[in-house]
């Protein structure tokens, strides 16, 4: 299996790619500059630059973009629609590094963790501009895709136990009542998801157990 990971020097890119390349699969590295990553291939190329021609010979490609400023959140949005649109009528998975404030936290997906008094002020932009392009996402018919949440505790340097509870789009607290995964776990999940695609056009969140 051949699959492309965009924004890869980055922390989750570099997790998701040792854990697709210690499994075996064929990966490339898709970065603005060096290849920081375990991948022995590697595409040099801006995420906004990137062409059907740079991705049509994958079967699955990981969008690993993240953006945390104020001027730069709306690129959440304008980055996944431009993927969707570079890989539109394909067979050509997208896999989305997604964000925990949208997830619900009610049956009846009225509101969601970015909604409540203790989320903290400092993500509510990010939350929300991560929302905004999940919401467009969906209405993407066109495109075979997968968007990941993590717990909302999402720990970069956290221990990889191999572990991890699949949940759908409602928050799910692991056996200690927690939201928590860790990078390396979340990796896992990913390429879990990559190999299986049982969750076409769908939200799904993982947390560790």
């Amino acid at each position: 299996m051949k699959i492309a990971v965009i924004c890869a020097n980055g922390k989750a890119g570099q997790l998701i790619v040792k854990e697709a390349v210690n499994r075996g699969l064929d990966v490339t590295a898709v970065v603005r500059n060096e290849n920081k990553t375990v991948a022995e291939k590697a595409v040099i190329k801006d995420l906004f630059d990137l062409t059907f021609d740079d991705l049509k010979n994958f079967d699955a490609v990981v969008d690993a973009f993240g953006a945390w400023v104020p001027e730069v959140l709306p690129q959440h949005s304008t980055s996944l629609k431009h993927l969707c649109d570079v890989l539109s009528g394909t067979d050509i998975r997208l896999l989305v590094v997604g964000g925990a404030g949208s997830l619900y936290v009610n049956p009846e997906h009225t509101v969601q963790v970015m909604d409540g008094p203790d989320f903290p002020d400092m993500f509510k932009q990010l939350a929300s501009a991560m929302g905004s392009a999940l919401d467009d996402l969906r209405t993407r018919t066109d495109v075979k895709w997968t968007y990941i949440s993590p717990a909302g505790d999402f720990q970069a340097e956290g221990e990889r136990t191999g572990k991890y509870i699949l949940g759908g789009e409602e928050l799910v607290l692991n056996s200690k009542g927690e939201s928590v995964i860790s990078y390396a776990d979340y990796a896992i999940a990913m390429v879990d998801e990559i190999v299986n695609g049982n969750n076409i056009q769908k939200r799904i969140s993982v947390v560790a157990e």
